[in-house]
């Protein structure tokens, strides 16, 4: 049996003991540190080892197309096919058909510049009649000598188009007659009626008739023959309005040569093309058929209200 002093003595050594493998485990620690900082590399593969599982989780779980887009443009490519990024750039730098400007649709070469009469058409409506008198109208050309004339409906007269167009019409009964487009029938003429003069009326039916069914279509008449440019009254190098006369098919389109070149004039429902500020008025004209022929005239001079003979005429369809 140990003694009281025995007893001390014991404690005080068990105290010891464990205050030397304190101190011996921190000393391992710190060397141990001391180590690892001597050999940095090894750390520094040991956090991208470490990190690398986080990184993984994350793409797989986004699994996103823009994380797949990430990656790709990330990448160089192999095959030589674009990036998304370079993609998206070739894309926007391409037009969409609804943004190529109209004036581009306007002067392409396959375009037809007919209007709603068109070539090889046939129509159907009815016929009226009118007294002519002296057989000027809407289209403005003047007095006829030639009273085989009628007057188009609004919608087919298209703000003019129709000026100056032959047409053939036919009656149910067999008979038939050729007249020159020189006036505008406003509503209630409806699409396809024709309002003949009294005289042409009367080579299908008798008046008494009032309405007659028919059929027409446009016509390209042997014998027309040549052309004529008109200024309109009050014309001068500041302002000025162009009539063609005579034409044997209807006109397309007018330009006038300025210094910039060809300038396309807009037409109004009374049958003149305007230069509203005086643009090419008294240079050459260049005009347009519904087929497609154009033909240049050079030298009218800039004189309004004279009908000015050229040497030209459209080819005959």
């Amino acid at each position: 049996m140990k003694t009281a002093r025995q007893a001390a003595r014991e404690r005080r050594r068990r105290r010891r003991l464990m205050l030397g493998t304190t101190l011996a485990l921190t000393a391992a620690g710190v060397l141990a540190y001391l180590v690892m900082g001597a050999f940095p590399g090894r750390g520094a593969d040991a956090g991208s080892a470490a990190d690398a599982p986080s990184a993984t989780t994350q793409v797989r779980a986004a699994g996103s197309a823009e994380a797949r887009a990430a990656a790709t443009s990330a990448s160089p490519s192999t095959t030589g096919t674009s990036t998304p990024t370079a993609a998206a750039s070739t894309a926007s730098a391409r037009p969409s058909a609804k943004d190529t400007p109209p004036s581009r649709r306007t002067t392409s070469t396959t375009a037809s510049p007919a209007g709603r009469i068109r070539p090889d058409t046939t129509y159907t409506g009815v016929a009226t009649a009118y007294a002519a008198g002296d057989g000027n109208g809407a289209c403005l050309f003047g007095p006829s000598d030639n009273l085989m004339i009628a007057a188009m409906n609004t919608t087919d007269y298209e703000t003019s188009r129709a000026c100056g167009a032959y047409v053939l019409v036919h009656a149910a009964n067999g008979a038939s007659v050729t007249v020159r487009i020189t006036n505008e029938c406003p509503l209630p003429c409806a699409p396809g009626q024709l309002d003949l003069s009294q005289q042409a009326f009367a080579k299908l039916a008798d008046l008494r008739v009032g309405r007659l069914p028919i059929t027409w279509q446009l016509v390209s008449p042997g014998s027309a023959g040549t052309i004529s440019i008109r200024y309109k009254t009050g014309s001068s190098p500041y302002w000025c309005g162009i009539q063609v006369i005579g034409h044997r098919n209807p006109v397309a389109r007018l330009e006038v040569r300025t210094s910039g070149g060809w300038r396309q004039l807009p037409r109004t429902d009374y049958n003149y093309f305007i230069s509203a500020d005086g643009g090419g008025c008294g240079g050459s004209i260049r005009i347009t058929d519904l087929y497609g022929e154009q033909l240049t005239v050079s030298g009218i001079a800039l004189r309004p209200d004279v009908v000015q003979p050229t040497q030209v005429q459209f080819a005959r369809h």
